[in-house]
């Protein structure tokens, strides 16, 4: 089991990153924190460490998390 799945539950992120998020993927009053937890436990998400951060991509979407505190730092449609 990916290490980033093992710790799930520590995934959080900060009220800028909501806001962030939101507007990247035009996502509305919802839950982004559990949106993402949602996209990182599907079994197509392919998940990767490179150096800090976790990088996962699913459905066009890429999410970028902190690799030490689990903070989601941006997510943001892929082009």
């Amino acid at each position: 089991m990916n290490e980033l799945i093992k710790h799930i539950d520590k995934l959080h992120t900060t009220e800028l990153g909501v806001i962030r998020i939101r507007r990247n993927l035009t996502l509305e009053n919802i839950n982004v924190v559990e949106w993402c937890k949602s996209k990182l436990t599907d079994n197509n998400a392919q998940i990767t460490r490179q150096g800090k951060n976790w990088y996962a991509t699913i459905d066009n979407v890429k999410i970028t998390i902190n690799a030490h505190s689990y903070t989601i730092i941006t997510a943001h449609k892929i082009k």
